[in-house]
């Protein structure tokens, strides 16, 4: 079975649509994206072969199309219903997508969607006119006919939608309409280059933030809207990194997992580490000899250009995590991160993409393949050690149930305190809106000493 990347958490739609080429060139790039998306691909792939002069507006396009691509498909089916070429149905979903945001004026969407499919597929431009001319003057009874379908109210395929409800049934829709969200961006700062507050301070005199900082808060610091990394101060300099608050929390747990800090010199290994996000707040906050593992060397090689930017050093290993046996020194470890891969339901708002790649087997087969690298990695900590469970997901069954089946298979282990499952839900503190991070699920296990 193939395993699926970890995406990269701090990715969001920070791109402007603001440039100066036309929105034709623009949808054409954006249904190339989304076609590609409907076809089995990452949005991050299909981007990356846009052109760079596009890739900006194309991404933040293809975000927001994304986010309302279940609204667009249920209202094609209604006015095309034998589907399109591939191109040239995902040239209309995009266009339908835009036409019920605010993004554009309708008539100027409609003229460069239709420019758009004269320029790639022409024989397919009266359509393309017909049906979105169609869509503008029917909008209202047209939406009245699709208010019933889950996936064109909520944006999400059915099954997701009831998957959440089985297990947030309080939380639902509230996970759903965070999703909907652009998140902020949310940055980690190397502490071995100075403090939060010092960071902060930076941020204030580059004119990113303005909300005042206090001293006594150490944790993660928050942009409104993202920038691009040249803008943060001392990036190249490894001062600061992005990371999501939720993330944030890996390493610290481990370090002072049983209320003991690790000691100067504990060997810890970082599972699954790519993109090396954690491998790096692991080494910013403690002096570790860690081994990042990951079965992708062209994905591992992204945690040493990290680890080279921030000053840090690792030991990095291409291996698959459920065959230590193929890597292993049989030197135990005192520490053990497992970053699982997962259905990355927990990061949609980040990546709208996710929600339209998985299938609902996806998600037995990632359990299974969760509780084989636990099953495997356990066996290589030390009697009094710890392990840190953690995945991007917020389906209880890579989650909290994971962990259940492990403890009742394995009479060694003990569950310790641990955040448990993170929901991606908004909370607002009077007028103001405070970002809980993203969804996540963190379990920690000791491992019992003989007597014990």
């Amino acid at each position: 079975m193939s395993r699926p990347s970890k995406p990269n958490q701090t990715t969001g739609d920070t791109a402007s649509t603001g440039t100066s080429l036309p929105l034709w060139q623009l949808l054409t790039g954006c249904a190339d994206a989304v076609a590609a998306v409907r076809q089995g691909q990452s949005l991050t792939a299909a981007l990356a072969a846009s052109r760079p002069a596009e890739r900006p507006g194309v991404q933040a396009l293809s975000f927001a199309v994304l986010r309302r691509l279940g609204t667009a498909q249920a209202l094609r089916q209604h006015l095309v219903p034998k589907t399109p070429a591939p191109w040239v149905d995902a040239l209309l979903l995009s266009a339908l997508a835009l036409a019920c945001g605010t993004e554009y004026d309708a008539h100027t969407l409609v003229d460069q969607a239709v420019e758009a499919a004269k320029r790639r597929a022409k024989p397919a431009s009266g359509l393309v006119n017909a049906v979105l001319r169609r869509f503008l003057r029917e909008q209202a009874p047209l939406m009245d006919a699709i208010a019933s379908d889950p996936a064109a109210q909520f944006n999400h395929p059915a099954w997701w939608i009831k998957r959440l409800k089985i297990d947030w049934p309080a939380h639902w829709q509230a996970i759903l309409a965070a999703n909907q969200i652009q998140p902020p961006m949310t940055l980690r700062v190397n502490t071995r280059h100075g403090s939060v507050a010092h960071y902060h301070a930076r941020l204030a005199d580059a004119g990113l933030i303005t909300e005042a900082h206090q001293a006594d808060q150490p944790g993660p610091l928050v942009l409104p809207h993202g920038v691009p990394v040249q803008r943060l101060p001392g990036f190249d300099a490894g001062d600061v990194s992005i990371q999501d608050a939720s993330a944030q929390l890996a390493a610290p747990l481990l370090i002072q997992a049983g209320g003991h800090r690790l000691a100067a010199g504990s060997r810890v290994l970082d599972a699954c580490a790519a993109p090396g996000g954690k491998t790096a707040h692991l080494l910013e906050l403690a002096d570790l000899d860690v081994t990042a593992l990951d079965a992708d060397p062209q994905r591992l090689s992204r945690v040493s250009e990290s680890l080279n930017r921030l000053g840090l050093k690792a030991r990095t290993v291409a291996g698959d995590a459920s065959q230590p046996a193929q890597w292993w020194d049989g030197q135990p470890f005192d520490a053990i991160l497992l970053d699982a891969p997962c259905s990355a339901s927990g990061i949609v708002r980040r990546h709208p993409d996710v929600r339209w790649l998985r299938r609902e087997s996806d998600i037995a087969a990632l359990a299974k393949l969760q509780d084989a690298i636990l099953t495997a990695l356990w066996p290589l900590l030390r009697p009094g050690g710890h392990l840190l469970y953690c995945t991007c997901s917020i389906f209880k069954a890579e989650g909290q149930e994971r962990i259940d089946a492990f403890l009742q298979r394995t009479p060694d282990a003990i569950a310790q305190p641990a955040p448990g499952h993170l929901l991606p839900v908004v909370e607002y503190v009077g007028p103001a809106q405070h970002d809980r991070g993203d969804g996540f699920f963190y379990a920690l296990l000791s491992k019992t000493t003989q007597g014990d």
